[in-house]
């Protein structure tokens, strides 16, 4: 049930692995299926160096599992994917990250702003990547948590917790603006280290919403 769907989380698992985005058996990922609204999602507790597809396990939006072949149980915050996908049903798969400088401004409750243009990818309203309130782990507090943020952007910080970013493509998007987000917060760590932690300057959110891609830029065929 839904191979491609298990075969896309599972490798975006183990890639978080390799790029340190996600150390220790941390954090966790799904995506869902358009037709089923069926949610494919990473298994609690597993070395990503043995994942496989099989591993992943199915479930309906009522957190019923479906499917788990290799009897695992999913994420311990499930009820946190889940919330996101009923909040913003455009949303097609979700990434959550514990990077270390991410997760470093997540402790402090501290919003990143828009200190570089591309942010304007990351499907900010306010100019900045928010941080949703403290909720404890695999409970409905945290998963309503999320709520207020998920409205706001694609991208959110948890705080004392990590970095969440969602898609309404694939679960490769989400990846890349989880991964986006670890980039900006070392770009603002860095910025606020040699301005003797004086804030940088940011964009306004008007500003981030015109760019375009060139009209100049023609197709002769």
């Amino acid at each position: 049930m839904l191979e491609v769907l298990k075969r896309d989380v599972c490798e975006i698992a183990k890639r978080a692995q390799r790029d340190g985005l996600c150390k220790h058996k941390s954090g966790n990922f799904s995506a869902r299926d358009k037709e089923t609204g069926y949610v494919v999602i990473t298994p609690t507790g597993m070395d990503r160096e043995v994942l496989t597809p099989r591993d992943m396990i199915v479930m309906d939006m009522n957190a019923n599992v479906i499917e788990n072949l290799s009897g695992l149980k999913p994420t311990s915050e499930s009820l946190m994917h889940l919330k996101i996908y009923e909040t913003r049903p455009d949303a097609l798969a979700i990434a959550h990250t514990h990077s270390m400088y991410a997760t470093s401004f997540a402790v402090l409750r501290k919003p990143i702003p828009a200190i570089v243009y591309e942010v304007a990818n990351l499907g900010l309203t306010k100019a900045r990547v928010p941080v949703a309130e403290y909720g404890r782990p695999g409970t409905p507090a945290l998963a309503d948590s999320v709520i207020e943020p998920c409205k706001e952007a694609e991208c959110f910080l948890m705080e004392k917790h990590g970095v969440v970013a969602f898609d309404s493509n694939n679960v490769y998007e989400a990846y890349l603006k989880a991964s986006y987000v670890e980039e900006l917060a070392q770009l603002y760590f860095n910025a606020l280290t040699i301005n003797s932690g004086k804030e940088p300057e940011f964009f306004a959110q008007e500003e981030l919403q015109k760019w375009e891609y060139p009209k100049e830029i023609k197709f002769l065929k």
